[in-house]
C-alpha cells in the first residue's frame, strides 16, 4: 500500500522540509479588510504582519474548500497512492478536520484517513513529518496511526502573548473572562487544555520577562519527569530577534537538546497577534531511535 502524508499550511514546514519528506501540503485561507489570501501562496509571514498592523478591520480565518480537498485526494489516487493520512490543526480552534471527517467516507478512488493534531504550528509540523518517515517504512495505516497517537501525547507547550485581544474576538480562548479585567496589566500564559484540548489562559504573570521565566520553568518540569529525550521549539510572531535570543538562552541550559527555531504565519498569527512567543516540546524520536 502506498501511503501519502497530507497538511495544511499552518504546520509552518519548509519548502525543504515538504520536498524531503513528501508531504502534501493545503494552504489556509485568511481575511484581511475583505480581501482573502491563501497562506504561504500569496501573502507570506511578513506581509501578513504589515497588513495586520494597518488594517481596517480585525482579520479572520476560514477553511479551504471542499473541493479543492476531493481534488487534491483524487490527484493523489491518479499517482498511485491507495491512502492519505491528513493531518491538520487542532479541531478545537478549527472546522477543518470535522469537515474532512464527513468528507472521508464520500471519497471512493483513495481512502482517506482525518487526523486531528490536536495542535498546531511546527509542534504540528514536526508530527507530520514523523507521519512521513512511518509511511516510507510500513504500508500499515493502523500502525502509522498508532505510533503518531504515541507521539501526540509527549506534545506540550506554553504561549505567552502580549494581551488576549485577538483570541478573544476570534473566540478561540475558552475561558477569557476570568481574564478580561486586566489584559492590560499581565502577559497572559496559555496552552491546549489536555482534556478539553482548548485554548485556554492558566497563568497572569506581571512582565514578559517573568512570563518567559515561567515558561522555562514548565519546560524544565517536563524535561525532569519526562523518561524519553525531548526536544524544543522556540515559535515567534513577527518577532525574530526576541525568538532567537529564548533560543539561545534555553540551548544554554540544554547544550545537547535539539531545539528549533520556527514562527506563526498569518493563519495563527491572526488569533495570538503580534509578539507572541512560545515555547513547546515534544519527544525527539532521532535520539529515541
Amino acid at each position: 500500500m502506498k501511503i501519502a502524508i497530507v497538511t495544511d499550511s499552518t504546520s509552518y514546514l519548509s519548502k525543504e522540509e515538504q520536498e524531503k519528506y513528501g508531504i502534501h501540503i493545503v494552504h489556509m485561507p485568511v481575511m484581511i479588510d475583505g480581501k482573502s489570501y491563501e497562506e504561504g501562496v500569496n501573502i507570506s509571514t511578513d506581509e501578513f504582519y504589515e497588513k495586520l498592523k494597518n488594517s481596517q478591520s480585525f482579520p479572520s480565518t476560514s477553511q479551504p474548500p471542499m473541493g479543492q480537498m476531493i481534488n487534491l485526494y483524487n490527484s493523489l489516487a491518479e499517482d498511485g497512492y491507495d491512502a492519505v493520512i491528513s493531518i491538520h490543526l487542532a479541531s478545537t480552534i478549527s472546522g477543518f478536520y470535522n469537515s474532512l471527517v464527513a468528507l472521508a467516507p464520500t471519497i471512493e478512488n483513495i481512502k482517506v484517513i482525518p487526523y486531528n493534531s490536536k495542535i498546531t504550528v511546527k509542534l504540528m509540523g514536526n508530527l507530520v513529518i514523523e507521519a512521513a518517515k512511518l509511511a516510507k517504512k510500513t504500508d500499515n495505516v493502523d500502525e502509522i496511526i498508532s505510533k503518531l497517537d504515541e507521539i501526540r501525547k509527549t506534545i506540550d507547550e506554553v504561549f505567552v502573548v502580549d494581551d488576549l485581544q485577538n483570541l478573544v474576538r476570534g473566540g478561540r480562548l475558552s475561558n477569557a473572562s476570568a481574564f478580561l479585567g486586566s489584559l492590560l496589566k499581565i502577559k497572559p500564559l496559555l496552552t491546549f487544555d489536555n482534556d478539553s484540548n482548548e485554548i485556554v489562559a492558566f497563568e497572569k504573570v506581571r512582565s514578559r520577562k517573568k512570563a518567559l521565566k515561567r515558561a522555562e520553568s514548565l519546560f524544565k518540569d517536563a524535561v525532569n519527569n519526562a523518561d524519553y529525550p525531548l526536544k524544543a521549539i522556540i515559535i515567534n510572531a513577527n518577532d525574530p530577534e526576541a525568538g532567537h535570543n529564548w533560543k539561545e538562552s534555553i540551548q544554554q541550559m540544554y547544550p545537547d537538546m535539539n531545539i528549533e527555531e520556527s514562527y506563526f504565519g498569518p493563519v495563527i498569527g491572526t488569533h495570538l497577534g503580534n509578539k507572541a512567543l512560545a515555547l513547546g516540546w515534544m519527544i525527539d524520536t532521532e535520539k529515541e531511535d
